[in-house]
């Protein structure tokens, strides 16, 4: 697992009311801690290298995490650091 420390802003953390509903507050809050944290979770490896790069070169984040109960949600970071947002893949 390849881990950058803090190494972006998250902006403003929103999620859509499907996610708020779904998802248990502790693994919304782990997860975020996996993303800022360059964790992406179960992204393909063309995802991965995407989102590596785009930590330093200003891309846009998406990570992918599940549940504990095996929901599948998705954490997404702009590409100016001004917002992320939680949401199932349905929301999209």
């Amino acid at each position: 697992m390849h881990v950058i420390e803090h190494a972006f802003s998250l902006g403003q953390i929103v999620a859509t009311r499907n996610a708020l509903d779904s998802l248990p507050l502790p693994d919304i809050h782990a997860a975020l801690d996996r993303h800022q944290q360059g964790d992406w979770g179960d992204v393909c490896k063309a995802d991965h290298a995407a989102n590596d790069a785009a930590v330093f070169e200003k891309g846009r984040l998406l990570s992918v995490y599940k549940t504990a109960g095996g929901t599948k949600f998705w954490i997404i970071t702009e590409w100016d650091r001004s917002a992320t947002t939680i949401l199932l893949p349905e929301d999209y």
